[in-house]
């Protein structure tokens, strides 16, 4: 087996390995308690996570080779079961399925692999990425010791593992992919509530895997219990302290949580790139050898059926796109200068013998020594409130709350996780007109309200949503009819309809009139509504138009989950409470537009399209048709739906996906300001709160042609077509902001074998977008400023000379440094004042 530990006092830990850079393919993959051991050299990998479904193949090398930049070593990705065998046996490895496509464009660029199969992957991805075909199949229970499942489960994961080795991309056979993994996040309290069958079912799952021989070791994250040599590894914030389960097996980090994900109405919270550097550093401090960050790297959930009721945030380097829509996260570049600082460190961290010194009641020392005459040292202050100044070695460090200092010779800092000297990219949606400059009319194509054409069948009482539609569709309508007398009304009381499902949303018509919606959403999809409604004398036609917005993605028995209505009754009529539940419901799967796949570039001419002058507005279940103009340039475009209100959208007859602009409730603790010191958790730096949860959906370029756009519509409430707009990506400006004790190491030119005491002076570093320029200096001020981005201040310390120097610097530059000793700014009129030099400039 390729992950049998090695002999750490016989392996070759040779200093070139610093010079040598990141390589794609390798031959021969191994570990012990340190390391993986690749090619017989220790490696210290440092991944990022790509979910080639989530993006478009077009859009694969240029994600891939900003993670390199960015310092990533490896690419990690899930294997998407229900996107790849879409019925029993029938496989689809496409588009942006075409997972060996993918896997090549990341060996191409240099980068190693790490191929999470699972099958099941959770991953805020429809029912976990396992189809939904499994779970009709005859006695199928998901994700225990149950025959069907297992059966299922091992015939895709044989598949998969036979398609990279025909393919030659399993590091045994001189590929890329160093890892594997088998299952998702199992052990602990999943595998407790199946009990003894969830032990024998894990324990058969990482017996299958090993069984495949895929010449690369075998992972199972959050599995405690991992059997030998099957690696167990950390899912979390923070995994410094995590052990795994045997001194034989290395200390893997296969999620570290960049952010995390908000449900349909919450605020999103966001993780400050300070903690995250702080949680990494304190990672490889402790003995820490992989590190993954689990993002959804420049992803967008297409289609309708690829994700889950969560919307999560995504992050990136310089965040190009996120997983809804295009939001800005203007300090990344913080962890690509950590990661140059880590690998200078790599063969002393992974060589090296370790010891430990005390510099404080919180603050403390890891230090590694190896027998070249190396020395690493991570000075640490885990106190969450006070700054500390330190001594360390006979030399004092100013170590800020909860941050890390790296010293790759044990003398001079190169990075502190609390110092972000990457400038801000301040990033503006710039809007386009949607239609093209001569435009074809509008054209609609209205829904019928309940029944259209033969209805399915009708029943006494209600069904389940999923079980019906086994999730072809989002829509299931459920119509009944009832009568009233003219004596109904109770004097004084209105009536209303009260409508009790297990989620995830409904549209209400009474009389073929939308009398009110109501949804659950992604923590509890149930809910309770009750709607107010007229009622006409004599009979009465009540239409439910049911809807998911993806299914159950994780959880105990999460396969069983159901949608749909459980209780539909009419109150506040002089007779009493009249319960239709039981009521005779006739029943008709999708809608009409569905069916006649209005949305497909082959039904542009569709007699059903009616032309329109001006499109109506505020109208429910309606269709949109329109030609489009391609969007300037080449930036990222997302299309704006903010005027609009729920629906499906699709570009040239691909799939944009759900839209959904909800707001976000005012109420759920967002701070004006985020402070990154202290342990970070989901309700930590909410922002957004009363604003649109989503607002603009990636588009791809490559989506567009020349000409001949049309985008397809289809609004479920009512809004504005006509202020949809394409909106661009843009950066705008730049900003920075560094003090003089921030480190003055170039992390990726500096040589540990010369002497060098940090004398140089600390810098400010800002860089447009490649073909723009620093077309203006907004502010600049050297002293004691204050304040963010677009919100600097000058302090009681200010040099004149500031703006006048950054000016001639940088005016008119794609980029420009700005030393904080520069002689331009004359004489310190501030001695004892630690100097900060605060930057805003334009690009155009």
């Amino acid at each position: 087996m390729a992950a049998a530990a090695a002999s750490f006092a016989a392996l070759p830990c040779l200093l070139l390995l610093l010079l040598l850079p990141s390589f794609g393919a390798a031959s021969n993959v191994t570990y012990d308690h340190r390391s993986l051991i690749i090619d017989g050299r220790r490696r210290l990998v440092i991944s990022t996570s790509i979910h080639y479904p989530r993006s478009v193949p077009e859009m694969w090398p240029k994600l891939v080779a900003e993670a390199k930049d960015g310092g990533a070593d490896c690419i990690e990705t899930y294997v998407f079961w229900n996107g790849h065998e879409i019925a029993p046996g029938q496989y689809y490895f496409e588009d942006r399925f075409d997972l060996v496509r993918f896997v090549k464009v990341v060996r191409d660029a240099g980068l190693l692999l790490i191929l999470r199969i699972g099958p099941f992957v959770a991953a805020e991805w429809n029912f976990g990425g396992v189809p939904v075909w499994l779970h009709y199949v005859p006695g199928t229970v998901f994700r225990t010791n149950n025959e069907p499942f297992k059966s299922h489960m091992q015939s895709f994961t044989t598949y998969i593992v036979n398609m990279m080795k025909k393919e030659q991309l399993f590091a045994s056979q001189g590929g890329n992919i160093i890892l594997a993994q088998i299952e998702n996040e199992y052990g602990g309290y999943l595998e407790q509530y199946y009990g003894t069958a969830g032990k024998a079912y894990a324990m058969w799952a990482a017996s299958m895997a090993l069984a495949q021989n895929t010449g690369v070791p075998w992972i199972m994250c959050q599995q405690p219990d991992a059997p030998d040599p099957v690696i167990n590894t950390c899912n979390s914030f923070y995994c410094d302290n995590f052990q795994p389960n045997s001194p034989t097996k290395p200390k893997f980090w296969t999620e570290n949580w960049p952010g995390w994900f908000q449900t349909f109405g919450e605020s999103n919270p966001h993780r400050p790139p300070e903690d995250v550097a702080f949680a990494v550093a304190r990672f490889f401090e402790k003995g820490g050898s992989v590190q993954n960050y689990y993002v959804y790297h420049g992803g967008t959930n297409f289609g309708r059926t690829t994700g889950g009721p969560f919307i999560t945030t995504s992050y990136d380097y310089d965040a190009p796109i996120d997983e809804y829509g295009l939001r800005r996260f203007p300090k990344w570049a913080h962890l690509k200068e950590l990661h140059k600082s880590i690998k200078l460190c790599e063969h002393t961290l992974l060589c090296g013998n370790t010891s430990f010194v005390s510099l404080g009641p919180k603050q403390e020392a890891d230090i590694y020594t190896d027998q070249s005459g190396g020395c690493v040292a991570f000075l640490a202050n885990i106190d969450s409130d006070k700054d500390k100044v330190v001594t360390f070695r006979n030399r004092q460090y100013d170590l800020p709350a909860w941050s890390v200092s790296i010293l790759p010779d044990c003398k001079n800092v190169v990075f502190n996780t609390a110092k972000v000297q990457s400038q801000t990219s301040m990033v503006v949606m710039v809007p386009e007109s949607l239609q093209a400059a001569k435009p074809d009319r509008w054209s609609i194509f209205r829904e019928t309200t309940g029944i259209w054409g033969k209805n399915n069948f009708i029943r006494n009482g209600f069904v389940d949503h999923i079980n019906t539609t086994k999730d072809t569709t989002d829509y299931l309508w459920y119509t009944t009819s009832f009568s009233v007398d003219g004596s109904y009304s109770s004097k004084g009381t209105q009536a209303v309809l009260n409508i009790d499902s297990k989620g995830h949303g409904v549209h209400a018509f009474l009389n073929n009139e939308l009398i009110g919606s109501a949804y659950g959403n992604g923590s509890q999809s149930s809910f309770t509504v009750g709607l107010p409604i007229n009622l006409r004398t004599g009979k009465n036609d009540l239409a439910l138009l049911s809807m998911t917005v993806g299914l159950q993605n994780a959880g105990p028995s999460y396969e069983w989950i159901g949608a749909g209505f459980t209780n539909v009754s009419i109150s506040g009529l002089k007779n009493g409470v009249v319960d239709l539940s039981s009521n005779n419901w006739t029943y008709k799967i999708g809608l009409e537009g569905e069916y006649y796949s209005l949305f497909k570039p082959d039904q542009r001419s569709n007699k059903r399209w009616v032309p329109q002058s001006e499109p109506p507005k505020n109208q429910p279940l309606t269709w949109y048709k329109v030609n489009v103009d391609v969007p300037q340039g080449d930036d990222p475009v997302g299309i704006d739906m903010l005027s609009m209100g729920k629906g499906l959208a699709w570009l040239n007859g691909n799939a944009i996906g759900r839209y959904w602009p909800r707001t976000s409730s005012t109420d759920n603790r967002c701070t004006p300001s985020c402070n990154y010191r202290g342990t970070f958790d989901p309700n930590k730096c909410r922002t957004g709160c009363g604003q649109p949860t989503q607002r603009w959906y990636h588009v791809p370029r490559s989506w567009f042609h020349p000409s001949g756009n049309t985008l397809v519509v289809f609004e479920e409430k009512g809004g504005d077509p006509t202020k949809i707009t394409f909106s661009r990506r843009v950066v705008s400006s730049v900003c920075s902001f560094v003090s003089e004790h921030y480190p003055s190491i170039d992390a990726e030119s500096w040589d540990k074998s010369t002497t060098n005491d940090a004398t140089t002076a600390a810098k400010v570093q800002l860089s447009c977008p490649n073909g723009k320029n620093i077309s203006s200096v907004k502010f600049a001020s050297l002293g004691n400023p204050s304040g963010t981005c677009r919100s600097y201040q000058k302090g009681s310390c200010h040099h004149p000379n500031s703006l006048s120097v950054v000016e001639k610097a940088c005016l008119n530059t794609n980029s420009c440094a700005v030393s904080l000793s520069d002689g331009g700014f004359g004489k310190d009129l501030c001695p004892g004042v630690t100097k900060t030099l605060a930057v805003e400039a334009d690009c155009s």
